[in-house]
């Protein structure tokens, strides 16, 4: 069944943006009386019917309302430096939407490769990833934060930065809580410099390692995520 993105809302009747509508009546072809899915991205999960088929404007019926749809059991933030390729990162989002994440900050650290992120795009990248995994919940995207001042950031949880100057590290899996709260921080591909690893232990950060393998930043946030995931199945 198809799924459309809508904000949240109390009414029995839900009306489309124009762009979803476009989608929904030029592209789709929906008929009057077609039932549909809406997610809001605040956990709200709805059937509907289509009961008028403006191609600007469409509106829906309210069939049925879920609140907290599939709501994840743990919270989980990864803080990762953006890559020189811009796909790549968006690889990241839309497959931690997928799988499932609370929370994503691009980080400007000292060896990062992209110092510039435009999120109208990667918002979009997230809702079409969140409309293809049928998630109610989307993550929250914020803006591009300098490494120092998101270290030095209340975050009520568990803490880590995951880097490779060290050997021996403990492995995430083997660290973290479960139905928790956490915050990972995945470097750039020139790793964290030791003296934000310094800073970061400094500011009640752990030290952990997501495998042996030497892994790109984009490939290391979803073993970060995956880990997570599966562990608190």
């Amino acid at each position: 069944m198809h799924i459309f993105n809508i904000e949240k809302s109390n009414s029995q009747t839900i009306k489309l943006s124009e762009e979803e509508s476009k989608h929904a009546i030029k592209v789709l072809r929906l008929k009057i009386c077609d039932l549909v899915h809406l997610i809001d991205g605040e956990g709200g999960f709805y059937l509907a019917k289509l009961i008028s088929d403006n191609s600007k404007s469409c509106q829906f019926s309210v069939i049925e309302k879920h609140e907290n749809y599939h709501k994840m059991p743990y919270f989980l933030h990864i803080a990762i430096a953006p890559t020189k390729n811009i796909e790549r990162l968006e690889w990241f989002l839309e497959k931690s939407t997928e799988i499932g994440i609370s929370e994503i900050t691009p980080l400007l650290c000292e060896h990062s490769e992209r110092k510039i992120v435009k999120n109208d795009r990667l918002e979009r990248v997230i809702i079409s990833a969140a409309k293809q995994s049928v998630k109610a919940f989307f993550p929250k995207l914020n803006s591009l934060q300098e490494f120092n001042l998101l270290v030095t950031s209340k975050f009520d949880g568990e803490k880590y930065i995951a880097h490779c100057n060290k050997q021996d590290l403990p492995l995430l899996k083997n660290v973290i809580s479960l139905k928790g709260k956490s915050l990972i921080l995945i470097g750039p591909e020139g790793d964290f410099s030791p003296k934000e690893v310094s800073f970061a232990l400094e500011n009640g950060f752990k030290e952990i390692s997501l495998g042996t393998s030497r892994l790109r930043t984009e490939t290391a946030g979803i073993v970060a995520c995956d880990t997570v995931s599966i562990l608190n199945l």
